[in-house]
């Protein structure tokens, strides 16, 4: 959690300020995943700060929404189109995600 927390500092993705009365606050709860080894023993923990997003209602609180979701078609056409092209493919494990982008709104979540 401290690692999560402190990720989220160094990327300025928020910053504090008081609770305003007059806007909707978003709710936050921790992810908790244990990633597992091959026989199945606990390598590591990992947690995640995430935003309650069944809280808000469409049309009031959002316009749009946006997932990270990868088609399986476009997965599975990857390896094969850099096959054909002859490209080099590298895996690279992320420790770390944040979208980049700037929200035009004022968005407030309880810290």
């Amino acid at each position: 959690m401290n690692e999560e927390l402190e990720q989220i500092e160094n990327n300025n993705t928020w910053e504090l300020v008081p609770r305003p009365n007059d806007k909707n606050v978003i709710g936050t709860k921790w992810r908790l995943k244990n990633k597992l080894n091959e026989n199945g023993d606990v390598i590591r923990n990992k947690a995640r700060l995430v935003c309650k997003w069944y809280a808000q209602q469409e049309g009031i609180y959002f316009e749009e929404t946006f997932s990270p979701v990868t088609r399986l078609e476009a997965i599975r056409m990857f390896p094969s189109l850099s096959s054909f092209q002859k490209f080099k493919v590298y895996q690279m494990d992320v420790k770390y995600a944040f979208l980049n982008g700037d929200l035009e709104e004022e968005v407030y979540i309880e810290q």
